[in-house]
């Protein structure tokens, strides 16, 4: 009986070992597809992003792929958003300006929470021109965002990083929804 069981352990190994494979490559040529048609997204990104998510065992396609990206960027964006309030309610001194940039920058950033979940619910549905028009908002926020601060002279914005990994991840979902239809 114990040989059977260990060639059980072995074949699983195995098969995990090809869909982790199989996963890399088709990460690999997505992100060598989507970095070729924007400039702005960085190949690199784009494979690291995507290879972190926890569900990639269980990525077999371009439309898995898809929904991991979104939930990447809704991980981000909510990850930032909460980031945004506690700068806000920190009791160091902001200046004013800063501050009123931050508060738009929450407000966009809230707004594109539950803009992800219908782009979730309307990819999951394949229906791509909705999640398209969605997720392009978020994109949008994030450049808004960082815009805000570039208004004034002087002013850093505290949020470039995270603006950037934002506009990046919903490239990212944008390249691959728009393989898809």
């Amino acid at each position: 009986m114990r040989p059977l069981f260990s060639s059980f352990y072995l074949l699983f190994f195995i098969s995990t070992l090809f869909h982790a494979t199989n996963s890399d490559n088709l990460i690999q040529e997505t992100c060598k597809k989507c970095s070729q048609k924007d400039p702005n997204l960085s190949y690199n990104f784009c494979v690291t992003s995507l290879q972190a998510s926890p569900e990639l065992g269980l990525c077999d396609n371009l439309h898995h792929l898809g929904k991991i990206s979104i939930k990447l960027l809704n991980q981000n964006v909510t990850n930032t958003r909460n980031y945004i309030k506690k700068l806000l309610e920190n009791k160091t001194k902001l200046d004013p300006y800063t501050k009123a940039c931050l508060s738009d920058c929450f407000e966009l950033y809230s707004d594109a929470v539950p803009t992800l979940s219908d782009a979730l619910k309307d990819y999951k549905a394949r229906r791509y021109e909705n999640a398209n028009i969605e997720v392009s908002s978020v994109f949008d926020a994030s450049t808004t965002c960082e815009d805000g601060f570039k208004e004034k002279e002087s002013v850093i914005s505290p949020l470039t990083k995270r603006n950037n990994n934002t506009f990046q991840l919903s490239a990212i979902a944008l390249s691959i929804v728009e393989m898809l239809y």
